[in-house]
C-alpha cells in the first residue's frame, strides 16, 4: 500500500500526531514518517544566491 508525501505532511499540518497518523495507516512505520519529512525538507531546500557589488 502506498499514500502519498504530501497526504501525510498534509495530516501533519492539520495537528496529527505521529500515532494517530501510524493507528490510521498501520502499514506505516516511523521511519515512514520520518523519510517524509526529510524528503519535504530536500524539496524546499536552494542555493540562496547574491549578486556582486
Amino acid at each position: 500500500m502506498r499514500i502519498r508525501v504530501k497526504d501525510v505532511l498534509d495530516m501533519l499540518a492539520t495537528g496529527a500526531t505521529w500515532t494517530e497518523i501510524l493507528e490510521s495507516y498501520p502499514y506505516l512505520e516511523r521511519e515512514d514518517i520520518q523519510a517524509t519529512l526529510h524528503y519535504a525538507a530536500a524539496q524546499v531546500d536552494h542555493a540562496v544566491l547574491s549578486l556582486a557589488k
